[in-house]
């Protein structure tokens, strides 16, 4: 993909220094690190709310920030869309006007969104009339990102959209970005502090330490690196995937879903055939099996083909492919038992209550 951002900047913070020199393609990117590590420093930076101590930022060939030329648009000019890590809705205001304070601040000839198609896309009808502060915490992100939207923004920023949310919350969210990005094409920056939620979304990810880059490639390819093993993440890796609803058993409690050519038998909950659906599966839930097994009573059982395997500590993280990529964690006993390596086939074990859906 050509680059659609081009960022070379330095920011000296009171704890870190900022040195980024990087090309942001279309599509969606994410900036991924530990807490401090510069995510929303380097955003901000974007966004013209933080100014860089020297360096460059243009966008789609326009420039937004030159030390060298003294150029440093207002964020109101910079053509961008912001959805805070908190919403910030204007208290004062209802949905309805929220979203047309993004639309008004926009001039006529550069609009690209209307306010109707928002609305539909990110079901809104229903919270139109109603004061923010009535909001529920996923419906405040969706009213926020209607009005960064609004904006018709050359890109969207968006800093840690799923924070704080309940679960059945994070797939719909995810969902909605998604859609926004495939159907409307609007480049995406989204930063995050868990990158199971970056394997899920971006096509590409930077990752960041002490304001310094660690690596800037596809996600799947930066968690099999050492320099992302160095950093030391300890949360548990879920894999986020969206299946399409295909068959209910209310015989047994259990419906059917499928993603590329793997049929999986979930838990029973309120759905529909037809219906796409956002599931979390642990890493450390999937069992590895260099045979077929026989006789068990997890439902689901994969053949896949080993692509990588990354040590983590006293844990080796083993990334598997059957028309989809899977991250199973597994301890080095087991590698060395089982004798896997990159290439060798084996069997993903998945009982069927370790599917959480998440709306």
């Amino acid at each position: 993909m050509n680059a659609f951002l081009n960022v070379n900047l330095n920011k000296k913070t009171c704890s870190f220094k900022l040195d980024a020199s990087l090309c942001f393609p279309e599509g969606i990117s994410s900036i991924f690190g530990p807490s401090g590590s510069g995510k929303t420093t380097l955003l901000n930076c974007i966004a013209g709310l933080t100014r860089p101590d020297q360096g460059e930022i243009v966008l789609g060939g326009k420039i937004l920030f030159s030390s060298n030329q003294k150029i440093d648009l207002a964020p109101e000019n910079r053509a961008l869309g912001y959805m805070f890590q908190d919403s910030l809705l204007f208290p004062h205001l209802n949905v309805l006007e929220n979203i047309q304070y993004g639309y008004k601040t926009t001039p006529a000839r550069s609009r690209k969104i209307e306010i109707p198609d928002l609305i539909d896309l990110l079901k809104l009808d229903p919270l139109l009339r109603r004061n923010p502060l009535s909001l529920s915490g996923g419906e405040k992100r969706r009213v926020a990102l209607a009005r960064a939207l609004a904006r018709s923004p050359s890109m969207l920023l968006l800093d840690e959209p799923l924070s704080s949310l309940h679960a059945s919350l994070r797939g719909q969210i995810m969902r909605y970005l998604k859609t926004i990005s495939d159907d409307l094409s609007i480049p995406m920056i989204y930063v995050s502090h868990s990158i199971s939620e970056v394997i899920a979304i971006a096509n590409q990810v930077l990752v960041l330490n002490n304001g310094a880059t660690v690596a800037f490639d596809e996600p799947y390819k930066v968690l099999g690196t050492k320099d992302f093993a160095s950093l030391g993440y300890e949360e548990p890796l879920e894999n986020l995937f969206d299946v399409t609803i295909t068959e209910r058993h209310e015989n047994n409690r259990t419906v059917m879903g499928r993603i590329g050519e793997v049929l999986f038998t979930l838990p029973e909950f309120p759905v529909d055939v037809g219906q796409i659906v956002s599931i979390s599966l642990k890493a450390s839930d999937i069992i590895l099996a260099s045979e077929k097994p026989r006789g068990i009573s997890a439902r689901n059982v994969f053949r896949a083909r080993i692509e990588s395997l990354q040590r983590f500590g006293n844990r080796v993280l083993v990334q598997t492919y059957n028309s989809h990529r899977w991250l199973s964690e597994i301890t080095l006993d087991a590698v060395d038992d089982l004798r896997l390596a990159e290439g060798s086939t084996v069997y993903m074990v998945v009982k069927t209550s370790s599917l959480i859906p998440l709306g």
